[in-house]
């Protein structure tokens, strides 16, 4: 007598199969090809954005009982003595200044206001993040001149399983705009020509490897 088949697994198995054939088929036919990211992307009139929780020190002039150091809540308000809820999110140092001149006006005669940035989070538009195979895949703090180095420095470089060569750059101030970026060249050959800029709002993704 013949043993009986399972119709529902022997489908199932064949789907499996199909789909692993596929997907070995289309990463031997190559991935999709960027252009490479341009070498200078570098953007001198950007100013820092304050983001929730980073921490402020503000400096009133004349007035130390209302100079003190603030974190930047989760909401993106701080509050002071005299201010409970003041927007910093999206801010830069010198504008948060003067919307807390004009607050503080009520109760101070003509206040003079410094604003400086003592821990840095940034805001979220601002940050560049790295996802994928990094070895601490995280968002952090764009900085002025910043390339790509630096940020695989930060994120403490690739894993054993990435695909550094097929890493790709997405621009988020150029509307998504995707650019292909040589990372295992740059920083397991040295080959400095890979180095790149990077902008505030980048995305980095860095896939896995097929082996």
């Amino acid at each position: 007598m013949a043993p009986s088949i399972d119709l529902n697994a022997a489908v199932k198995h064949l789907a499996r199969m199909l789909t692993f054939a596929v997907t070995v088929a289309l990463a031997a036919c190559g991935s999709v090809s960027y252009p490479p990211a341009p070498v200078s992307a570098a953007t001198p009139e950007y100013r820092y954005l304050i983001g929730p929780l980073d921490t402020v020190n503000i400096i009133v002039w004349r007035n130390p009982e209302l100079s003190l150091s603030v974190p930047v809540r989760p909401d993106g308000f701080i509050s002071t003595p005299l201010v409970e809820d003041l927007p910093a999110i999206g801010r830069n140092p010198t504008d948060l200044a003067r919307d807390l001149e004009k607050a503080l006006s009520k109760y101070s005669r003509d206040p003079v206001v410094t604003v400086v940035v003592t821990a840095f989070v940034g805001a979220a538009s601002e940050q560049i993040r790295i996802v994928g195979e990094a070895t601490r895949p995280q968002a952090i703090p764009y900085r002025q001149n910043m390339t790509l180095l630096d940020v695989m420095i930060q994120v403490g470089g690739l894993t054993d399983f990435a695909d550094g060569n097929g890493a790709v750059l997405v621009r988020g101030k150029e509307k998504g705009k995707q650019y292909s970026v040589r990372i295992k060249d740059l920083i397991k050959r040295g080959d400095i020509s890979a180095n790149v800029d990077v902008r505030p709002g980048d995305v980095l993704i860095i896939p896995q490897g097929w082996f």
